[in-house]
Formats: structure tokens, sequence, C-alpha cells
């Protein structure tokens, strides 16, 4: 942790006052944990923070051993002190060390926890290892803003599937182009740049071959900077992409189809693409066996920017947990719409969501609503 860091550290007067700290770092690693879940740790002695740290990419320190790593390097006595963490402590061995038996051999004299870890693997047993060696602990501090900073992570351990977030542009009428295709700009550079901060944060970005045909986009990255580019997948049930297309360069793009086509396939695979043959009954994708195989593979976030067919697909199949909608304030009439779903029967059987929360990006609405 520099200098700077520490100087402009608030005082912490209450465990709250701490945990927002241990938030603020665990935002750091908001781009780079996968398939980890994003934690911060601040060790706080006298109401002052002397140490921080934050989980870095996977194999390498979590939270606890880098806050400890960097107050061994500057030479801070943590003994005794209280480190604030914004996910349970892991109390088992995987890639690194358990955090558990860190924080006791350097001795920390409290640990408080914002929630209690997910992971089968911890569920309460690194607070149990904490406290069996005379470490004074609490948990559920702001315990909703830890989940979530790290929902992708909590959906994958609690369900064995990603948080799926489905994004679209659209103007105030619902419209997301015209009929010819035309949508580039529906909405603002502000609002643009903020849904490529959404893409950033996402393990994985899925499309669907429509897309693919009509706009030929890259479904990178482009409008903040990042450090890694989300995995990109793309459904085409039987084929269909291009070897040329701009989704497939450089190689790593997954394509789901619903049925094998030898030659096709090690087109795509010699492009250094991976080719998932997932057919349901109807001759599709099965978009649920997706997810699941999605969640083996360790993606806790996928974000979704696809076309009218595959969003009412997603939602239809019920793997859609939150719509992130930009608003333009403009009418465009009779155009495209952002789902081809069937009209209910009545009001009362529409499928329901939450409005979660609102934001004026430049001169866009930005929406988070989750199904209820």
């Amino acid at each position: 942790m520099s200098v700077p860091d520490i100087v402009d550290q608030p005082a912490i007067r209450s465990d709250e006052d701490g945990m927002i700290q241990a938030l603020a770092w665990a935002a750091k690693g908001m781009f780079t944990t996968t398939p980890n879940p994003r934690v911060g740790c601040v060790i706080v002695r006298d109401g002052r923070v002397i140490a921080a740290g934050f989980t870095q990419p996977a194999g390498q320190a979590h939270a606890e051993a880098d806050a400890l790593r960097t107050a061994a390097r500057d030479g801070v006595d943590v003994r005794g002190a209280t480190a604030y963490v914004t996910l349970e402590p892991c109390s088992h061995q995987g890639r690194t060390p358990p955090c558990a038996d860190a924080l006791i051999a350097a001795g920390i004299g409290r640990v408080v926890a914002a929630i209690a870890d997910p992971n089968p693997l911890v569920a309460g047993r690194g607070l149990e290892k904490l406290r069996a060696a005379g470490i004074d602990t609490r948990c559920d501090v702001l315990t909703d803003a830890a989940r979530e900073i790290n929902i992708g992570f909590f959906s994958r351990m609690a369900h064995g599937i990603p948080w799926v977030r489905m994004k679209s542009a659209a103007s105030l009428d619902g419209k997301t182009a015209l009929h010819d295709g035309r949508s580039q700009w529906i909405t603002s550079a502000p609002a643009r740049a903020d849904g490529h901060a959404w893409r950033a944060r996402a393990c994985a970005i899925l499309t669907g071959i429509g897309t693919v045909v009509e706009d030929d986009p890259q479904m990178t990255v482009r409008e903040v900077a990042t450090p890694r580019q989300p995995q990109r997948i793309v459904i085409d049930s039987r084929l269909q992409i291009a070897p040329e297309a701009r989704v497939l360069t450089g190689g790593g793009t997954l394509i789901v189809a619903a049925e094998s086509q030898p030659e096709k396939e090690a087109i795509l695979r010699a492009a250094g693409c991976e080719v998932l043959i997932l057919p349901n009954a109807h001759g599709k994708v099965d978009l649920a066996a997706l997810l699941r195989e999605l969640g083996r593979r360790g993606i806790n976030e996928l974000h979704v920017e696809a076309g009218a067919k595959l969003n009412g697909s997603l939602v239809r199949e019920d793997c859609v947990d939150e719509l992130l909608l930009y608003l333009a304030p403009t009418l465009l009439g009779d155009a495209r719409g952002m789902f081809e779903l069937v009209a209910p029967a009545s009001l009362d059987a529409a499928r329901r969501l939450a409005f979660h929360a609102l934001e004026q990006i430049g001169p866009d609405l930005r929406i988070l609503a989750r199904f209820t």
C-alpha cells in the first residue's frame, strides 16, 4: 500500500467505517479477480488504516495475504490490530494457503467480515478457525454491499450458474434500431462508456449469431481501460458464423451450437475458437445447460448483448437475473424492440421486475431492474 493510500484514509470510528474502506479496496479488483470473488482487506489500529490489500488475479494472493504482505514490506506491526474483510477469510487450501491461518499467524487481534463465504468449502469454517485461535470475530457488517460486489460469485456458489445481466440500449419507447438495422447511436457517448464498464466487470460476454451477421461486433471492452478482456461467447445453433467475423479476432471465442458440423468446427478451432455442442429437444441451443457449463468453468457474471430474438429466448427460459437498460430521450415509433416475447394472456401473467437502481448517464437514463 502506497503512502498516499494511507494518508488519504479517513479515521475509522466504527466497524461500518472500516468496512467501507475494505469495500473500496475490493473494488480495485473489479476487473481482475475472476473466478475468485472481489475481496478487500484493511487492517486498522487506533482508528487508522495501517495496511490494506485486495485479491490479486487467480493463483495469487487473496486480500488478507496481500494486506499482510504490504504490512511486512513496510515494517508495520499488525499484532493485536483489527482486520476488516469484505468476505469471510477462507479456511481451505486452494491455489493459495488459507487466509484464516495467515491472520492467526500474523497475530491479528480481531476480524470483522462483511458476509460469510458461500463457498461450501468455507461456509463459516474460516470464522470458526479464527475463534478457536482466540481471535474476536464479527460478521454481517454492510452485508448487502458485500454481496452486490460479488453477486455473480454468490450466484455460482448457490446455484452453480453465473449471474446473468442483459444489457440493451433503446429509445424511450423501447426501440433498439430502425427496421433496416441502423442503431448507431441511439444512446450517448457517456452511456456507451458506462456500458463498456459493465462489460469489463463481467467474466464473459454473450451474443447471438443474428447480431454477429448484422452488426459484425467485436464484443470487446474499448471505451474504458481494462487489464483483461472477458471471454466472448456466440450462440450459433447451425454454425453460420463466418471465419472472418470480428468477434473471432484474437481467438478464444466460444461458439455454442446445436448441431455438429465437423468441417466448420475444424475451421473455427484452427482460428483458436472452441466449439461446444449443446442441443435441446427443439434443435436449438440448450440455454440452461449452457449456464450450468459456464458455472462449471468458473464464470461468475455473464453479460448479454444480443438481439430481440435471443433476448426473448433467454427471458422466456428464465435465464436472466437482471436487465441493464439505457434509455435515450428519443422516440422511434414502429421500429425494432428489445425482446421477442409472446404477449401474456393477462396483465397478472406479465413478467415482473423490481427496479434496483436508476441513474442518469449523460442525457440518458440507466435502469437496473431485477426479475422477481
